[in-house]
């Protein structure tokens, strides 16, 4: 009778040890995929200025995903994070994508206009003061887009010749989840 007890105790010890490495092997697994996933698939920034206020304020940390460009286009209204030159080091701006390739961009009267239509946003933002470069018509041509900071009358974007139109391969993504601080913590509304 000893002997079965000490056979079954054995056995039940060794299905405990393998049931143990498998559950390992497989935490060990969806952790290395969860690293792969956030080093090749997002990236984390922050707000450094109040260009985008009250939409998004200095200080918010979000990521962004780094595939949803690679797969297809920007679309009017997005929230994108780009460099404005090649260079590795270069910082990250935030804006809105307000024109696409291949459209008319101009302000007057406070007003944005594309291809000579009044654009009606979906919030209340306050009318420009300063048209810039766009107080003429600007065409932009294939992978350029006109951005916008939602704080319009205060805020460095396409306006101005030190960021211009911002060219495709130097948007780095579209932000999509607020991570800090905490109480914002979620998907990023438009």
């Amino acid at each position: 009778m000893a002997g079965r007890l000490s056979s079954a105790r054995s056995l039940f010890e060794g299905e405990l040890a393998k049931s143990i490495l498998v559950w390992v092997f497989q935490v060990a697994v969806v952790l290395a995929c969860a690293v792969v996933v956030a080093i090749f698939f997002f990236q984390s920034v922050t707000m450094q200025e109040g260009s985008m206020e009250p939409t998004l304020a200095a200080g918010d940390r979000f990521f962004i995903n780094r595939m949803v460009y690679k797969l297809g286009n920007p679309k009017r209204g997005d929230i994108i994070a780009f460099k404005i030159s090649p260079k590795a080091e270069a910082s990250l701006h935030i804006k809105r994508v307000i024109g696409l390739p291949g459209e008319t961009i101009q302000i007057k009267d406070g007003q944005i206009l594309i291809n000579g239509e009044t654009y009606k946003e979906g919030r209340d933002l306050p009318s420009i003061s300063n048209p810039g470069l766009a107080e003429e018509e600007i065409t932009l041509q294939a992978g350029e887009y006109f951005v916008l900071g939602d704080n319009r009358n205060n805020s460095d974007d396409s306006r101005y010749g030190d960021v211009g139109n911002v060219q495709k391969k130097y948007i780095e993504g579209e932000l999509w989840f607020v991570a800090a601080p905490f109480k914002k913590m979620g998907f990023v509304k438009e």
